[in-house]
This record gives C-alpha cells, structure tokens and sequence, in this order.
C-alpha cells in the first residue's frame, strides 16, 4: 500500500497553483542492493543472500556498461533503461568565422557561439515498461492517507477522532514539491513526486 500525505504550494508563489494541495507519496525506507538480495532470499529461493547480492551487484554493472554502449536494455515488466541527452542549440554546422564545427563533446557553448559542443549533458532514461506501465500500475495500486494527515482531515472537519501522530514523518505543508528524477522523456518528468494540474512531478516515463 502507497500512503499519501498533501503538500500546500506556497502562498505566496505566482503560479496557478499557489495555495492548493497536492497529494505526495510518503516513502517509507530506501532499499540498497544488499536490502533487495535479503528481501528475494527470503522468498524461498535456493540461492543465499551473498550469491543474490553478488548477482544484482554485477547485472547493475552491466547495464551501465551496456547503456554506455548506446544500447538499451529491457527489464521485462520493470523497465527500458537507456541513455538520453540535453542538446546545446547549435545554430550551424560549421562557423567559418570561427573556424569552429559541431562536435559530438559534452560542454556548454560560449556566449555568442553558433556552433561547438553538441551535448549539455546526459542522462539516464529509465521508461516503463510491461506490469510497470502507468495503466497497469492503476489497475492494481492502493493508496491511503497517513495517520496525520487523516487527524489533519479530521481537524478541518471539526472532528476529534483520536488520532495523533504517526504515518508521515516528510509532511511538509508548504513544501510544492517533493525529490527530483532522473529525465524528462514521456511521462517522466523529473520529480519523485508528481504535482497536479500544471505542476508535473512524474516517476517512470510510460512505454
């Protein structure tokens, strides 16, 4: 089950969404390679914890290596992993004044220059894919409050059901957004937690 506490974007701001809430995932832990090799011996397996560990350890090493590569690697029902990059607007080819060409460098170009470095920066893109996709995803997610913000709910209603504490340890009212991606690309728009209306947090981009 997905908790969800909200989030009121600043007064104060000038956009759109200045005083609203949103709804924000309140993550309960991080889990390191080593915590996910713990989690799967768990699982019956015939494998020990160190040989999964070992195993992911090397498969994370590997798609780097193959990302690097230029190619794209498919975790079925997980994700495609591939890289992506931020380009420099170049305005030509090649800038006899200059005597300068487009290169395939990563770098910023100088202050008035029509050509140079291709690539700002890049990035790794990870796009859902299979039971990971949005649509699959909706179908079987739960979600609810935390213990705090339901006692906030409560509280606006005028009600005293008890509850105190618990649940989120992250709300912060004033706080409009929440953890930063990996890329934009699809629906992947860069935030662990997406925004609503015209404020996008995104996750995964959707295959």
């Amino acid at each position: 089950m997905i908790e969800l506490y909200l989030s009121k974007v600043t007064e104060t701001s000038e956009s759109e969404q200045a005083g609203k809430l949103y709804a924000r995932v309140d993550y309960k832990e991080s889990l390191s390679v080593q915590d996910m090799a713990h989690h799967m011996a768990e699982h019956n397996t015939a494998f020990s914890e160190g040989l999964i560990t070992g195993i992911l350890i090397d498969f994370v090493k590997c798609v780097r290596e193959q990302v690097l590569n230029g190619n794209t690697v498919k975790i079925d029902n997980l994700a495609i992993f591939k890289a992506t990059v931020e380009a420099n607007a170049l305005e030509t080819l090649y800038d006899a004044q200059q005597d300068k060409v487009a290169l395939a460098t990563i770098g910023n170009l100088a202050e008035g220059a029509k050509t140079g470095a291709a690539v700002k920066t890049i990035k790794l893109l990870a796009q859902s894919t299979g039971d990971f996709t949005r649509e699959e995803l909706k179908k079987d997610v739960k979600l609810a409050w935390t213990d705090k913000t339901k006692a906030e709910i409560a509280a606006a209603k005028g009600e005293n059901n008890g509850t105190t504490g618990g649940g989120s340890s992250n709300t912060n009212p004033t706080n409009p957004t929440n953890g930063g991606g990996t890329n934009t690309g699809g629906d992947n728009t860069g935030g662990d937690n997406g925004g609503g209306g015209g404020n996008p947090g995104g996750g995964m981009d959707q295959n």
